[in-house]
């Protein structure tokens, strides 16, 4: 590993203290922090461990909302990712033109920004905040930027505060001492706390010293690592933030493990989409859809193989679609954390199959309430479950909620649910995509049988083609 300043410690076995005093001796590193909510809790760190005349240019905090309107320009709220850029860019844009004459053959300008929302007096508020770092890797280096959206979970605003501080000190080491390594970094942001502390559900690098790094796969390492229980990116590739993708929006998520995506994905998504779309509470709302991969699927195999994972974030973007990274192999974990970002209605939709096996009671073991727990959770906020039609290959009898046969002891409880439309049928299908099941057409593609393409859209499969995905070979 690189070391930082001819230290011994690796990042990973120095504390706050020990960051904070080694980027304060790199002669290179001077710059600005800018904080916004929760105190000067990061600058702190750099101002008591000594030597901060040689790293920091200013500090400042801008509380007051037309104060900092003044500076950085309006933005549509207090703690957003707009109020953070718009920081970065500032005060990293007045060292440049402030110094770099003067000493920018020997110095790396960086600015560091926060805007937070910490624990009010009330205890009602929700505690989050943006934090990122804009910096040169090297003297006159082009510019480089890393931004996170982190949760803070401590009960009490004053513990909020001091584990923002050693975030943000983590993360303007990282930045500094692991550029060149970013799985490291992300690795690195949570020294010194725990996940009981922090949540960090989005990351984005970019910039010259980023230019390699794909940012689904920060999205990924991030869920992998527990900092986070789900993250997300848009079709574009684009690192998305989930409470503001999600604001205020009915909520339409699809599971699955999309190798690739297969014309009955988009068929069960449109189908549920129309269905979900009539309901009084939705009706004229744009609904935010999305397709959801679980690392229960991701690591069906051992080990997640990244490759695999791009080709499916690949085909689900030739869709259009944004793509949810979650921990959540339990449908009401799931439901738990949209209806976290949304006062909006939320529905699933999945196959037969899988509702089948939602009612499988080996899965609810570990709850002390078993599956009426589950059940409990799952509905509570009046999430609907859209059941996608089975055609079964052997029989040739079509499975619907309507005669899907569960045990015999939760036969109550499953009709229960459908009567009271908690579990709705999806029954505006394509009867064309009942044949297609995804394994068939991995299979397929595997051996070379071109019909597989008439079995996906056409975008995914000029992906497919384009890129060799999941063993595909041109004849």
């Amino acid at each position: 590993m690189h070391r930082f300043n001819s230290k011994k410690q690796t990042s990973s076995t120095m504390d706050t203290h020990q960051k904070a005093l080694d980027v304060n001796l790199d002669p290179r590193r001077y710059g600005t922090f800018a904080e916004i909510g929760a105190g000067q809790e990061v600058v702190r760190w750099f101002f008591r461990v000594g030597g901060g005349a040689g790293t920091i240019a200013k500090s400042m905090s801008a509380y007051d909302m037309k104060v900092s309107d003044a500076i950085y320009g309006r933005a549509s709220r207090y703690v957003c990712r707009e109020r953070l850029q718009a920081m970065l860019d500032y005060e990293h844009r007045l060292n440049l033109d402030r110094l770099r004459d003067v000493r920018g053959d020997t110095t790396a300008f960086f600015a560091f920004a926060d805007t937070v929302s910490a624990r009010n007096f009330q205890g009602t508020n929700e505690c989050h905040g943006w934090m990122g770092i804009k910096f040169q890797a090297h003297p006159r280096d082009d510019d480089s930027q890393i931004i996170i959206h982190v949760r803070m979970l401590d009960e009490e605003a004053a513990l909020q505060q001091e584990a923002l501080g050693i975030v943000g000190v983590n993360l303007v080491h990282g930045a500094f001492a692991l550029h060149h390594e970013p799985e490291l970094l992300v690795d690195s942001l949570l020294d010194g706390l725990s996940t009981s502390r922090i949540e960090i559900d989005m990351i984005e690098f970019s910039g010259i010293a980023f230019r390699h790094v794909d940012n689904r796969l920060m999205s990924l390492k991030l869920v992998e690592l527990g900092l986070s229980g789900a993250a997300m990116f848009a079709s574009s590739g684009e690192v998305l933030q989930p409470s503001e993708f999600f604001y205020r929006k009915p909520i339409l998520v699809e599971r699955g493990s999309f190798r690739p995506v297969c014309n009955v994905n988009l068929d069960m998504l449109r189908g549920a989409h129309e269905k979900f779309s009539q309901l009084p509470s939705v009706a004229g709302k744009e609904v935010a859809q999305v397709m959801e991969i679980t690392m229960n699927n991701l690591k069906a195999e051992g080990e997640i193989d990244l490759r695999d994972f791009l080709a499916r974030a690949d085909v689900m973007a030739a869709c259009g679609m944004p793509v949810l990274i979650s921990d959540y192999f339990r449908y009401f974990r799931l439901a738990a954390y949209l209806s976290r970002y949304t006062r909006e209605s939320i529905a699933i939709t999945m196959g037969a199959g899988s509702l089948l096996e939602l009612f499988d009671e080996q899965y609810y073991t570990s709850l002390e309430g078993g599956i009426l727990e589950s059940f409990g959770r799952l509905f509570k906020n009046d999430l609907k479950i859209y059941c996608y039609p089975l055609l079964d290959p052997a029989t040739g009898e079509l499975v619907t909620c309507d005669n899907l046969e569960v045990k015999p002891e939760l036969s109550k409880l499953y009709h229960y649910l459908l009567d009271r439309g908690e579990i709705n049928a999806v029954e505006n299908y394509d009867p064309e995509c009942l044949k297609i099941f995804s394994r068939e057409v991995l299979r397929m593609i595997k051996n070379g049988d071109p019909e597989w393409e008439t079995m996906v859209p056409e975008p995914v499969a000029e992906v497919i083609k384009s890129k060799n995905y999941f063993d595909y070979q041109p004849a």
